[in-house]
């Protein structure tokens, strides 16, 4: 079976677009789920840290596992955890019992999701993989675009329970597609890691300052765009005054800005590094970080003010994960699986501690949010610098 750029990246584009789904497919029906389970829609929003924290959990306990027997096994078993937790959701009728199934639910999704890169990076390297990455993440943003039009057309179909089947319905064409159209890209002869080295991989990842640098440039942008997911449903609804039909269109704007950086970042990759490009993100979100501090200080802040500054924040996406993780990955190839699943538990678990920390003191206002990007944008620029040092030019890396 050949696996050319473009095919790897429709693969892994629809398994990896199962966590934007299963985050931002619920936000219009977030009021009505809070109502359900009896509690309140800042309490309820904690549903999106707990998932956080289980999507951490699933992908470092199963990145070494791809790595030790393959990944479409990791695969497979993810998926039917995924749909298993999706369709109990359905009849939860607690706040707690809706905490413990989407824990159980993102376990599921982080085995899923912790093998995308790795199976990339099986296929692909450098420059090369950063492309095919960064063509990933383009199609992957229309899924958190079309996520909340979904949630919100199946709101007013039946209720909140009916995205949780179209959730399960998603893992089960999942484990059809990736079954029938991709092999296992895990090369035979690789070395299996014993539960030791397991370890002493992570302790290598996190003892090297120059993929330190890279995670965490990765993880504080994520949450910083968490930050921003977490609070959107109250802020933009209740706070400013957004209609639950016109919030998925005000959300996918966000979207679409990341799909054309994802464009932009594959034109400059011709003359650019990819430790370039993600410096010049990460200096565009901490601009738009500055200026949300100063419209929300001045009292001038609004749906028409907060709006494309939030853009600007998550629309520089593109810019920055597909060249973290490519460069990430050109350091640990040989254990590609093990340095994603380390990447992805430290950015998930940033997330769900800004997600939990956001709405943790129900403040009718944009501070939370606000506070909460400024000081990850401020961690990120200054982490990559002061751990991954300068980055090296295009002749440098040609030669």
């Amino acid at each position: 079976m050949s696996l050319n750029a473009r095919r790897v990246a429709l693969l892994v584009a629809a398994n990896t677009a199962l966590a934007p789904f299963a985050i931002d497919a619920y936000l219009p029906a977030m009021p009505a789920l809070a109502e359900s389970v009896g509690a309140s829609v800042h309490h309820t929003e904690l549903s999106l840290s707990v998932f956080m924290v289980g999507f951490a959990v699933g992908q470092l306990t199963c990145g070494p596992l791809s790595d030790r027997i393959g990944r479409k096994p990791v695969l497979l078993a993810g998926q039917i955890l995924f749909l298993i937790a999706s369709l109990v959701i359905v009849s939860v009728d607690s706040l707690t019992e809706l905490l413990v199934w989407r824990f159980v639910q993102a376990l599921g999704g982080g085995a899923c999701v912790v093998n995308s890169a790795a199976i990339v990076r099986d296929c692909f390297s450098g420059r090369e993989a950063a492309k095919v990455m960064s063509t990933m993440a383009m199609i992957l943003m229309l899924a958190p675009l079309v996520a909340p039009m979904v949630g919100s057309l199946l709101l007013y179909l039946a209720d909140w329970w009916l995205i949780f089947v179209f959730l399960a319905v998603y893992a089960a064409f999942l484990m059809w597609l990736l079954g029938a159209f991709l092999p296992e890209t895990r090369p035979a002869g690789a070395p299996v890691a014993s539960p030791r080295q397991v370890l002493r991989n992570y302790a290598s990842v996190l003892t090297d300052r120059q993929a330190m640098g890279y995670i965490l440039a990765v993880a504080a942008s994520f949450a910083g765009i968490f930050a921003f997911v977490t609070s959107s449903p109250f802020l933009y609804m209740q706070h400013y005054g957004l209609s639950p039909a016109a919030y998925p269109f005000v959300f996918g704007a966000n979207v679409v800005v990341m799909a054309l950086s994802n464009r932009v970042n594959i034109r400059l990759l011709r003359r650019r590094t990819p430790q370039q490009n993600l410096r010049l993100g990460l200096a565009i979100q901490l601009v738009a970080a500055g200026g949300l501090l100063v419209v929300v200080a001045t009292g001038t802040d609004s749906l028409f003010t907060v709006v494309p500054l939030v853009m600007a924040f998550l629309g520089v996406v593109g810019l920055i994960s597909p060249n973290a993780i490519s460069s990430l990955l050109e350091r640990f190839s040989h254990m590609s699986a093990t340095a994603t699943a380390l990447l992805g538990s430290i950015q998930f678990s940033s997330a769900a501690l800004s997600g939990a920390l956001v709405t943790a003191f129900e403040i009718d206002s944009a501070w939370p949010m606000v506070i909460a990007m400024v000081t990850v944008a401020l961690i990120g620029n200054v982490g990559l610098r002061v751990l991954a040092g300068r980055p090296p030019r295009v002749e440098e890396v040609a030669s």
